[in-house]
């Protein structure tokens, strides 16, 4: 008899966004005619930059010449990506690294939800509350969360709950923990941390010898200079953090798949008798056994992004959904809502209208003004009461959107 994991039955729901896409699939069958405006997922609607696409050409071209053609890349991934990452992502912000500290992957998301693979099934895991539905599933499915409790927590791992009483910043773990995921800026609330916030968590960090899972998948949309846009700005962030970053919303990769994650060589785990190891040589194990790289070609596509064209065009595309976000956030006040984020972030955070749950106010905007958003309880207990737009769709539908959220009656 074949046995199945069961702590994927621990999971008491669909992924979040798999459960939207299950209702407004229903609710277009049942009202064919209406047009509906998606802002729920964050998914990017402007094409690839041009810089990126003829370097992604290029990469296609090579490969159909024996002469040029590229089999299995390195696992790392190319010196070429690399290097442009180091030089141009890290130095500006002072911060050195290593290429065998840089790895180059698919995306954030299967980053950030394996590398618990290379922690002990007892680590303690923290995690911000709303958050990012990845960090928490990977660890239940890992057999770290246990039970669901009524409140919706699972019962194995820490919560610290942002909510509007403490201006959506986490205070610090009243226990010991090993892990801690980080999102800044969050997803979903929007919300930043200053240099000082961020400071006290690795310092925390160092403290309790814990290491932070720091997502920066949305550090290009950060406006105001000074909010840290790596944690490794951080004096000694480097002993205590993996950073992971994405080419998905930057640089419109959602459908080309390329981000990277950067793991220390000062960073170090112990086993149970208390030997230390290296995390980076952990994770280079890991990759090498169960991922071949990224594709040349795609590569290839995000070393274009590294181009002085490329750097225009990728800043034009952040403007262009920051735009959308002012929109949709200035629309939201005027109607009376309480809201956060749109200005370092892409994603706008909503109180509900009158005490109305989540998901009630999704099937209100989606029912009366076909507006397609996020309920906040899906990214967690304390995400019960608020909800989330994305600015990643068009600026024409952006504003249709808007329009037809202010003329509801609430």
């Amino acid at each position: 008899m074949v046995q199945i994991n069961e702590n994927y039955l621990l999971l008491k729901s669909n992924y979040i966004f798999a459960e939207i896409d299950d209702r407004v699939e229903k609710y277009q069958k049942e009202n064919p005619e209406a047009d509906v405006i998606r802002m729920g997922i964050g998914d990017v609607t402007k094409p690839l930059p041009k810089a990126v696409i003829r370097e992604f050409k290029h990469g296609v071209d090579e490969m159909g010449q024996a002469e040029t053609f590229k089999g299995y890349g390195p696992y790392r991934g190319y010196d070429f990506l690399i290097g442009e990452i180091i030089n141009k992502d890290y130095l500006p912000l002072g911060i050195k690294l290593d290429i065998e500290e840089v790895f180059v992957s698919e995306g954030a998301k299967p980053d950030t939800g394996n590398i618990q693979e290379i922690f002990g099934i007892d680590s303690v895991v923290a995690v911000t509350d709303p958050v990012y539905p990845v960090y928490v599933e990977s660890n239940i499915m890992a057999g770290r969360g246990g039970l669901m409790d009524e409140d919706g927590k699972y019962e194995g791992l820490v919560y610290l709950p942002c909510t509007e009483e403490n201006d959506f910043i986490p205070e610090l773990p009243e226990t010991p923990v090993d892990l801690i995921y980080l999102c800044y800026p969050n997803n979903p609330t929007g919300t930043v941390l200053t240099r000082e916030q961020l400071a006290k968590w690795v310092n925390y960090a160092r403290e309790n010898n814990s290491i932070i899972l720091f997502d920066a998948a949305y550090e290009a949309y950060i406006q105001e200079e000074d909010i840290p846009r790596s944690i490794y700005e951080i004096e000694r962030a480097k002993e205590v953090a993996i950073e992971f970053r994405s080419f998905s919303k930057n640089a419109g990769f959602t459908g080309t798949r390329c981000a990277y994650t950067v793991v220390p060589k000062e960073l170090i785990g112990f086993d149970t008798s208390g030997n230390p190891y290296s995390l980076n040589e952990l994770w280079f194990r890991r990759l090498t056994t169960k991922f071949n790289g990224v594709s040349y070609p795609v590569q290839m596509a995000a070393k274009g992004i590294y181009s002085e064209e490329g750097q225009k065009e990728i800043k034009e595309l952040v403007r262009y959904y920051m735009e959308n976000a002012a929109i949709i956030k200035e629309s939201m006040e005027k109607i009376g809502l309480n809201v956060y984020g749109g200005v370092n972030s892409p994603y706008i955070w909503i109180k509900t209208p009158n005490n109305m749950d989540s998901w009630e106010f999704f099937d209100l905007l989606l029912n009366e003004a076909n507006v397609v958003g996020t309920p906040g309880v899906g990214f967690g207990p304390s995400g019960e009461g608020y909800f989330r737009i994305t600015a990643f769709n068009t600026l024409e539908n952006t504003k249709k959107a808007m329009e037809r959220i202010s003329n509801l009656s609430f």
